[in-house]
């Protein structure tokens, strides 16, 4: 016999436990189940200090079953295909679920393959990535003991999760290298397969001046393909202006890499899913194009804003109170705006506070502070604030609705 639930949710990531927790405050005696297969939980925005010295991983994790409220089923196993028309999900296992309403945030997947000898080095030859709990540290190991030489450090085609971290962690590791008194004795380059610093331009001109600061090269256009270890290459694809490509070999002492990323597979196979794989959503109601008891949020759906943590703090409340009014039978209401935030971390001590919306507005959530300023307070945001919001508010269902305004930047943006 098959289980039921009023609410089903796939994904026990920041969406998911979010969702689940934030219902139950509303509609405490709701029948939710949430398939996860994960006995571990991690603080993703949290990664790029691990791999700049400043956290451990310990300082990440969490046990899942912490995370989720007792009243919720927790189903540990991996969603392997959607049945809509039925409203069900099966199960790796084999087991069928069915539900009322179905939430789908499983994340992103990391397509390390994609890039030829990565999966094979990775850990080791002084390669490192920030974007697995398995990898992170190395980061810090290699970063730590590096006395000089050439750093990479790449960032493959949009999208990805947090699109400033690939450069995040580029920054911690000048500044360390110049704490240390060894900065000259470096040549570090940003390999970025897109055409400038940051997708919104407003921040992008500020970042400019960060990486010159720091005189790190910039390559644009050059987009990781394959790396060998052991010989300490890395070769890229560059475009040039007329779309030609070429192959270009770098060497390298030290290389941290950002793997390509895209939907799940079982998400892209889905009929859930849009041409390019994501779970097809309105952008404002996070509801899903076709089939209206289905809701999507996070990293997976086709809604065009940053895929990072402070996304999904404003879409969770949407997503809940669109089903309590299906639940009523009223209509559901377009109220996210595509908001995210990335605290870039410029230093061992600065944090830069990205926000905006859709279409690249500036909507900072503090009025009178310039956006583009490298902030103490930011990085004590970044290291103690922001955490502590994400495992004590965020995940545990509450909602911290700070307003972010585009008047709050309107002279700034003027300025230019």
């Amino acid at each position: 016999m098959s289980q039921h639930h009023t609410l089903l949710i796939v994904g026990g990531g920041a969406a998911g436990v979010s969702v689940a927790n934030n219902m139950l405050r509303q509609q405490p005696k709701m029948d939710i189940g949430l398939i996860e297969p994960s006995e571990k939980h991690y603080y993703q925005p949290g990664f790029t200090i691990i791999g700049g010295g400043e956290y451990t991983l310990k300082q990440t994790t969490r046990n899942e079953a912490d995370l989720i409220n007792p009243k919720v089923n927790w189903i540990k196993d991996y969603a392997e295909s959607f049945q809509p028309e039925q409203n069900t999900v099966t199960l790796r296992s084999g087991e069928t679920i069915t539900y009322d309403y179905l939430v789908v945030c499983p994340g992103l997947q990391l397509d390390w393959d994609k890039i030829k000898g990565l999966k094979e080095t990775l850990g080791k030859n002084q390669v490192s990535s920030n974007y697995s709990a398995e990898t992170v540290e190395y980061t810090w190991e290699c970063i730590r003991s590096l006395e000089g030489g050439t750093a990479l450090f790449t960032q493959p085609t949009m999208p990805i999760k947090c699109a400033g971290a690939p450069q995040k962690i580029m920054y911690l590791a000048a500044d360390r290298f110049r704490k240390k008194g060894i900065f000259d004795k470096f040549t570090i380059e940003f390999c970025n397969a897109g055409p400038a610093m940051f997708g919104i331009p407003f921040f992008a001109k500020a970042l400019e001046k960060v990486v010159d600061g720091y005189g790190i090269k910039k390559c644009f256009n050059h987009n990781l393909v394959e790396i060998d270890g052991p010989n300490k290459t890395a070769i890229f694809e560059t475009t040039d202006g007329d779309g030609n490509k070429q192959r270009v070999e770098k060497k390298f002492d030290y290389i941290h890499v950002t793997p390509p990323q895209s939907a799940p597979d079982f998400i892209k196979r889905s009929p859930l899913a849009n041409e390019a794989g994501w779970v097809d959503v309105n952008a404002n109601s996070l509801q899903h194009s076709k089939y209206p008891n289905i809701f999507g949020l996070g990293d997976a759906t086709s809604t065009p804003n940053a895929k990072t943590a402070a996304a999904i703090r404003k879409q969770v409340p949407v997503v809940v109170d669109n089903i309590l009014h299906l639940i009523k039978s009223a209509g559901v209401e377009g109220k996210y705006d595509g908001y995210g935030s990335c605290p870039l971390t410029t230093s061992l001590s600065t944090v830069m506070l990205a926000e905006f919306s859709y279409g690249g507005k500036v909507t900072p959530s503090f009025p009178l502070l310039d956006p583009r300023k490298n902030r103490w307070i930011w990085w004590w945001g970044k290291k103690v604030g922001f955490p502590w919001m994400y495992w004590h508010l965020m995940l545990k269902g509450y909602r911290i609705d700070i307003p972010h305004r585009e008047g709050y930047a309107e002279k700034f943006v003027k300025e230019g």
